[in-house]
């Protein structure tokens, strides 16, 4: 049985000006899911299905199709 590590919630929302944009946001998922599925055995095709529609994404928002 695993062990649920709850994550804090934020309690502070971010400064104006430092919003990052759409494409900024879905560039960084992708290398964070990238990693974790490298890491984490059980999560790990989920992971790279999750990365692989955002990286499709990714790809016709910015053009390169």
């Amino acid at each position: 049985m695993s062990n649920v590590i709850p994550f804090r919630k934020r309690v502070v929302d971010p400064a104006p000006g430092h919003d990052i944009d759409l494409l900024t946001a879905v560039d960084a998922a992708i290398r964070d899911l990238r990693d974790i599925a490298q890491v984490c055995r059980r999560g790990r095709r989920q992971a790279d299905e999750c990365r692989q529609m955002l990286e499709r994404a990714y790809r016709l928002a910015a053009g390169e199709a």
